[in-house]
């Protein structure tokens, strides 16, 4: 049976680097679990392994869709699925890793059973988020779902709009079937070790500057204008990755490196801190790494698969 190690945890926490080591360790391929670094196009600004740690060890669900495919936690759960099996059947650990809480759930846990909205539905409904924006879509969702909508921002309009697409298209809201029991979770994780790499904020916010600094000066900048470049839908989630329109405004002039690297920053702490929401409320259950736990149960992992 296989092994799966699933990493979570804030940005810039490290546990990429960790993921890395473990699968120098354990002999092991690292399967992505963030949901802005499975685009392509975004290398330097989502943080993506570079080349160097891509030749340490396999690397999967990195950069494989176009910016303008967007991948829903069902959908990641399913490619994250066949990459597991490909890890053990190849005799290797599968350590996923990343941030996106949601991506977790779904491959635990699995995801309410959602009817097929009809297509009619969501056409209308971009239409009115182009129009309007997220804020109308926002006010309107918290007067059908006021659960969903307490729990999202008045900016994000890919999540806004569906969960409205499901009270039109279903008759009941999204916040309704999510309260559901869900679908089978997979079957085939194998022996399951979880672990969430979470530092003191006093640690992570200088680490959280300190890599926005790094980005701005190894290509963020012009990688972000090439991405402005594209002129994707502004609702698509890619476009919404953290920092690019700070570094897009700072390669076309618009605002200093000063003021990008500060509005990246903001950006930036926002999203860790939602992040760690999630992982208290979600996640309390799973032993932070370096506890003793962790330590003896990768001593026993090493061990093992060297016999």
């Amino acid at each position: 049976m296989g092994v799966t190690v699933l990493i979570a945890g804030p940005t810039a926490s490290g546990k990429s680097g960790i993921a890395l080591d473990l699968a120098e360790r354990l002999g092991g391929t690292v399967i992505n679990a963030d949901s802005m670094q499975v685009y392509s196009g975004l290398h330097i600004i989502t943080a993506r392994p570079d080349a160097a740690a891509q030749a340490r060890a396999r690397h999967r669900l990195y950069g494989v869709l176009p910016p303008d495919d967007p991948c829903s936690a069902a959908r990641w759960a399913m490619l994250a699925q066949g990459e597991i099996k490909a890890a053990h059947a190849a005799g290797q650990v599968a350590i996923v890793v990343g941030g996106t809480g949601l991506y977790f759930h779904a491959l635990t846990d699995g995801l309410a059973d959602i009817p097929q909205i009809p297509p009619k539905i969501r056409g209308d409904l971009m239409a009115w988020l182009a129009r309007d924006g997220a804020p109308a879509l926002h006010a309107e969702l918290a007067r059908l779902d006021p659960d969903l909508a307490a729990r999202l921002e008045p900016g994000d309009g890919q999540r806004i709009l569906r969960g409205l697409e499901v009270i039109q298209g279903t008759g009941r809201p999204l916040s309704a079937w999510q309260a559901d029991p869900t679908t089978a979770p997979p079957a085939d994780l194998g022996t399951v070790v979880r672990l969430v790499v979470a530092p003191e904020r006093a640690t992570l916010l200088p680490r959280i500057r300190s890599r926005l600094e790094i980005m701005a000066r190894t290509g963020a900048v012009e990688e972000a204008q090439a991405f402005m470049a594209l002129d994707l839908d502004p609702t698509l989630p890619a476009s919404k990755a953290i920092g690019l329109k700070a570094f897009a405004a700072l390669g076309s002039g618009q605002i200093d490196l000063a003021t990008a690297l500060e509005r990246a920053e903001i950006e930036t702490r926002q999203y860790a801190k939602r992040q760690m929401t999630w992982v208290r409320g979600r996640m309390g259950d799973w032993p932070p790494w370096g506890a003793q736990e962790t330590v003896r149960i990768f001593a026993e992992l090493e061990q093992k698969m060297r016999q």
